[in-house]
């Protein structure tokens, strides 16, 4: 990356900036979940959709993501120490919601 171009915010962004990605994140800040609670966690979001963004976020190195060899097949995904980095941004995020939902 060309250091006369780069941009933290821009970096960071790419890695959490759709609309599906912080909140995922944001809801792994408790602890580690099963697929289906966190998807469920998650209003609007398609199967299709949550499997890209976990993928994604898997693949950027901020999620974890357990596969238990069991019948019914259990999936669970946690935040990675990466991931749990960004408690404080999201935690942010989430409060400024809430005061300004209720300015």
């Amino acid at each position: 990356m060309n250091k006369n171009n780069y941009c933290p915010l821009n970096y960071t962004m790419t890695l959490i900036g759709t609309k599906w990605k912080p909140l995922i994140l944001f809801h792994l800040l408790e602890g580690a979940l099963r697929s289906g609670i966190l998807q469920k966690q998650i209003i609007g979001i398609s199967n299709k959709m949550f499997t890209q963004t976990v993928r994604e976020l898997e693949k950027d190195g901020l999620v974890v993501r357990k596969v238990y060899a069991v019948v019914p097949p259990k999936v669970e995904y946690k935040l990675s120490t990466r991931g749990e980095s960004l408690e404080g941004i999201l935690r942010s995020l989430d409060q400024w919601g809430a005061n300004d939902l209720n300015s």
